[in-house]
């Protein structure tokens, strides 16, 4: 149900950093993600529970995963994975997720994107 998005090579801060917006802009879910981390497969199974496609960038496979994630930090303020961004916004980690699932907050958000994107 995720999508993986191809590798890069070599990119400049500047240059990660409009990739990343450029990623978070065209993509109502995306999670920045680690194939090996338990909360952000916890992060990717919230979103295939309520059937929502997202886009996964697993920066343990991405030649500038750690520039992305040094970058990802610089924007959120926290380098842990998973990293996850709705609507163009940053909504938090796996936790943050969760919660806002559990209060009935993250479904809207998602929604809001979709229409916002059929329109």
């Amino acid at each position: 149900m995720g999508n993986s998005l191809p590798t890069s090579v070599g990119l400049s801060n500047d240059a990660a950093v409009n990739q990343i917006q450029e990623i978070v802009s065209d993509n109502c879910v995306v999670i920045f993600s680690k194939t090996t981390c338990s909360y952000c497969k916890m992060a990717k199974n919230l979103f295939e529970g309520m059937n929502v496609n997202y886009t996964a960038v697993e920066l343990d496979r991405n030649t500038n995963g750690s520039n992305f994630q040094d970058v990802l930090e610089q924007m959120t303020g926290g380098r842990t994975v998973p990293r996850v961004f709705v609507n163009g916004a940053f909504v938090g980690g796996a936790m943050d997720t969760r919660r806002l699932h559990e209060e009935g907050k993250l479904l809207p958000l998602v929604h809001q994107c979709q229409v916002k994107r059929k329109s």
